[in-house]
């Protein structure tokens, strides 16, 4: 993630910190999909690309905060971000510098694996640099609901997202399980809770699939949040947090303002402190010029 030189031999940060002299600079945190893109997308609003870039100009921080691997973030990267939190906070980079890593153990690893393969869960399993998926997932939803197949396909193939039998035994952060039904996630919730909480992921579509994140317990994206303003030497209640679903609670309760997007659950609305318009209605846009992050371009 290098950082581009600001058009006048001065590298950004050099750039930055002298048109920040005199403000108070803030740092942004920015969910992706559902709130910086579509879900499933990797083309942010052109509107959205202005407001980061006009945050940063006038001196504050933007980072991608994510479920994501930092494999899956490679196409947004380029449009200029001061650091990630990746993995749901198990990874976090400021200034090209890894400020925290925390991968599942060995035994944490087989552990889930085994136990969700032995209740006929699907799993997706994402390392730092790639995510590896079920083949016999596929195979479940050309059975299932042959529409549903078509959203994974093109999911997989946005997401670079490779079968399981290319996966090479790296470290995991997280593991996106599907299930049939919540009956099946019984047992995997019992022996796995003490090491990972259990976000059940809704879209609003009853297709009658469970979409579970296993997220260890040693981190959560408010967490890492705070790791990044430590990092840069700037107070937690000078952050904005933006996001749309349960697995950004974290990060809106950690903000000094944490923002919903309208198209956000209904959930992490009532916990947000202002809802913002959908994605698609360039939500991001307006709640940088509301909360003062970007001006209106003449």
């Amino acid at each position: 993630m290098a950082l581009m030189p600001a058009g006048n031999g001065k590298t950004v940060w050099e750039y930055r910190k002298e048109e920040a002299a005199g403000v108070e600079q803030r740092i942004v945190f920015l969910d992706i999909d559902g709130t910086l893109t579509e879900a499933g997308s990797n083309e942010p609003p052109e509107s959205a690309v202005r407001a980061i870039r006009q945050a940063r100009n006038r001196g504050h921080y933007v980072f991608l905060c994510t479920g994501r691997c930092y494999g899956m973030l490679m196409p947004l990267l380029k449009y200029g971000f001061d650091g990630v939190i990746a993995s749901s906070g198990g990874y976090v980079v400021c200034r090209d510098e890894v400020v925290y890593d925390c991968p599942m153990t060995e035994a944490q690893r087989k552990s889930a694996m085994d136990v969700l393969k032995k209740n006929g869960v699907f799993r997706t399993v994402e390392c730092r640099d790639g995510s590896y998926t079920d083949e016999e997932l596929k195979i479940f939803l050309g059975n299932y609901d042959k529409r549903l197949l078509r959203e994974r396909e093109r999911l997989e193939e946005t997401l670079h997202i490779r079968p399981m039998g290319e996966y090479g035994g790296q470290p995991v952060y997280k593991i996106v399980a599907i299930s049939p039904t919540m009956a099946r996630l019984a047992e995997p919730e019992k022996v796995l809770g003490p090491d990972f909480s259990f976000c059940v992921q809704k879209d609003g579509k009853d297709n009658g699939l469970v979409n579970v994140e296993m997220v260890s317990w040693e981190f959560d994206k408010g967490r890492a949040m705070k790791r990044a303003c430590d990092y840069l030497h700037i107070p937690l209640r000078n952050s904005v947090a933006i996001g749309d679903s349960m697995n950004d609670r974290e990060m809106l309760e950690a903000a000094g303002v944490g923002i919903c997007m309208g198209n956000g659950s209904r959930k992490i609305k009532e916990l947000a402190d202002d809802i913002c318009p959908p994605v698609w209605e360039d939500g991001l846009y307006h709640a940088f010029l509301k909360h003062g992050l970007a001006v209106c371009e003449a």
